[in-house]
């Protein structure tokens, strides 16, 4: 028998109880542990998503308010596209409720088998994790996976009803923050109806007095949804009531595009000028392996204050993070104009890639897949591997066919493809030859540890004080987008010196060529080097200092770098906190204390560091604390607009040429100054 085995057999044969026996008995009232079985909290129900909103539909905001929409719609649509419903009602309220009615099959109403004491309505809406989308017996394609949306609206709406028609009755059950008010009632006979009716309103506690459903952002939704299913009728109504003056949302209106993805291209793009005269557009018949639709077209001059945009869906669910089905769209036309342009011997074709092509496309894409997999319950990405097969294999040869029926517009798209290629190449030679030039003028390549990345996005430069500062941050850096640059202590004050000094200061000399910019009148964004510029500074007094003359330096003598909100101030911890295995940094006096209370056991021996410097942290603390991006602090240097007279005078009085005008601002305002480090 294997060694590996023996021991697995070995330990399986130990007694439960033998797995906690220690030398010591466990002391479970311990004061030092304050820490037991009491302190274990059961969220029962749908209290999970009282005490959690965010977990279901990111958030408290306007856009979460207005999700709690999109999982009630999706339900009725998930009816309209299995072929059970043709009509959805949609009415805003004059009271802020929404009511979302289909004419399809209605939720059941009989005891669930599993609990023979409540309807299936009742497990439905109370229920997390209960629906009938778990396997393709009741459909074949939905938007709702998870058994969560609809119980996740009944959670968080103060007051919700139901209404289902079935078998020529009607059954009403009213339900408040996820709490049945009652059974199930029968209301009685009906005819020529059918279907469920959630009328539902958003709960002031979860999402705050006052905010209240938008018809504008309602009446888009709706409007989307019936772009994405041709055999749906949407009606809208709005209450008068809830449309504010100078909003163009109608009251009523009849949603339903026999076209689908295509009209809503047109809609889009209204009268914008187009490369080639008609679009790519087309669908596949749905069948056992999914179905795909797409519209595209490319436009000259971009629409409107975008020069392109890629709209995807999945089971009529909009995915604005994308995923694999945009993948698959991205791939197969991109290498099908490759191949067209091979097969007719243009060799430029073969510097085409995907955002050459879709960087001026107007493209949307629809797929219906079984058993999806998204990213997060707000469904917001499509990580289905198979989505992108089925729009690659649908797409393949329509695309094919719809270059070679026109050679006249399939040569205006590739020499469109090839032109936005040379300039991505040209870009990247100019930027490349910047980079270069900066580091060979520059003649000190142990100062300068520039980034890997050639390209600007994502790169970001972190000037710092010192060598010994600039030593740990060179090792906690991120390698292919982070690069460093040492100064040496305090540089120019550029708001109290003339220009010749300005001109012969090597520091600032050195920064400009680094950032691969002219400082002045020259200065010009498209030159800069880096996608962020960080001033990282000891968080002390001569830190400050330098700091406050960097963020002079660039205010005055690089303006636009300001505006653009390009620039950004590191906040290192001033505090390290320690006791047993954990460790809590703080970034202040107030934040030490506050952590004290707060994180800490009040009788623990917490052992307190300060860092004297940057220099004094080990790279890795450098990293986690203040460079890495997932775990740091950034500050983003900004002026408000309208506040710009404002600040010209700040600086003018604190950095400038006329020490009155410090010491009048500093008699002014001692008042207010709690501690100085002096």
């Amino acid at each position: 028998m294997p060694q590996e085995k023996e021991a697995f057999m070995a330990a399986s044969a130990v007694p439960r109880s033998s797995l906690f026996d220690t030398d010591e008995p466990i002391a479970s009232n311990s004061p030092s542990n304050g820490y037991s079985a009491k302190d274990i909290e059961v969220l029962e129900g749908l209290e999970p998503v009282r005490k959690r909103p965010g977990m279901y539909i990111g958030g408290t905001d306007a856009r979460a308010m207005h999700h709690l929409f999109a999982e009630v719609l999706d339900n009725a649509m998930d009816e309209a596209v299995a072929g059970f419903a043709t009509r959805i009602e949609v009415q805003l309220e004059a009271d802020g409720a929404l009511a979302v009615t289909d004419n399809g099959r209605g939720i059941p109403i009989d005891p669930h088998p599993k609990y023979i004491d409540k309807s299936a309505l009742e497990i439905v809406m109370t229920v997390l994790h209960a629906g009938g989308k778990f396997s393709d017996k009741a459909y074949q394609t939905s938007g709702g996976l998870h058994g969560v949306g609809v119980s996740v609206v009944n959670a968080l709406s103060d007051r919700l009803e139901v209404e289902v028609a079935r078998d020529k009755r009607l059954y009403r059950m009213l339900f408040s923050r996820g709490i049945a008010q009652g059974p199930i009632e029968n209301l009685g006979p009906v005819h020529n109806r059918r279907g469920t009716t959630v009328r539902f309103h958003p709960d002031p506690v979860i999402f705050g007095e006052g905010a209240a459903l938008d018809p504008a952002r309602l009446f888009r939704m709706a409007r989307s949804k019936a772009y994405l299913f041709r055999g749906v009728e949407i009606r809208w109504k709005c209450a008068q009531e809830r449309i504010k003056p100078g909003d163009l949302t109608p009251i009523e209106e009849i949603l339903c595009f026999p076209n689908g993805l295509t009209d809503y291209l047109h809609a889009t793009i209204g009268d914008a000028p187009t490369v080639t005269t008609n679009a790519f557009f087309g669908r596949t018949v749905q069948t056992g392996h999914g179905g795909v639709e797409w519209a595209v077209t490319w436009g000259l001059r971009g629409f409107g204050d975008r020069d392109g945009f890629l709209y995807s869906y999945c089971n009529t669910i909009p995915t604005p993070e994308g995923g694999t089905h945009e993948q698959g769209l991205r791939t197969v036309v991109s290498k099908g104009l490759r191949t067209y342009g091979e097969l007719i011997g243009d060799k430029k074709a073969a510097t085409i890639t995907a955002d050459d092509v879709f960087g001026t496309a107007a493209a949307l894409v629809s797929v219906f897949v079984r058993e999806p997999e998204f990213v997060g319950q707000t469904k917001d990405r499509l990580a289905t591997a198979e989505a992108g097969r089925i729009v690659e294999n649908a797409l393949r040869d329509p695309f094919d066919q719809w270059l070679g029926a026109s050679p006249r517009e399939a040569r205006a798209l590739l020499d469109w493809a090839i032109q936005q290629a040379d300039e991505r190449l040209k870009r990247r030679k100019e930027k490349d030859v910047q980079r270069q030039s900066a580091t060979r003028k520059l003649r000190l390549p142990g100062k300068l540890a520039d980034c890997a990345r050639q390209d600007a996005m994502g790169t970001e430069i972190f000037i710092v004080e010192g060598d010994s500062a600039g030593g740990s941050a060179k090792q906690a850096r991120d390698r292919n987008t982070q690069a460093i640059l040492p100064l040496r202590g305090k540089i120019l004050n550029i708001a109290s010196a003339g220009g010749d000094k300005l001109a012969g200061n090597q520091e600032l000399s050195d920064l400009a060529l680094a950032l691969g910019v002219a400082p002045g009148p020259k200065f010009k964004l498209a030159d800069l080097r880096y996608e962020r510029i960080i001033i990282m500074t000891d968080a002390d007094v001569d830190g400050a200092h330098i700091a406050a003359l960097l963020a002079t330096y660039f205010f005055r003598a690089m303006p636009q770098l300001v505006h653009s909100g390009r620039l950004f101030v590191a906040l290192p911890p001033l505090y390290r906190l320690t006791h047993g295995g954990k460790t809590i940094y703080a970034k202040d006096d107030a934040h030490k204390a506050e952590l004290l209370k707060t994180a800490f056991n009040p009788r623990a021996k917490v052992e307190i560091g300060r860092f004297k410097g940057l220099g004094e942290m080990m790279p890795a603390q450098l990293k986690v604390t203040t460079m890495n991006p997932a775990t740091r602090t950034l500050a983003r240097l900004v002026i408000p607009e309208g506040d710009l007279p404002t600040v010209n005078e700040l600086v003018e009085t604190l950095m400038g040429r006329k020490p009155e005008l410090r010491f009048k601002w500093l008699q002014e305002n001692a008042r207010y100054a709690e501690e100085l480090d002096v």
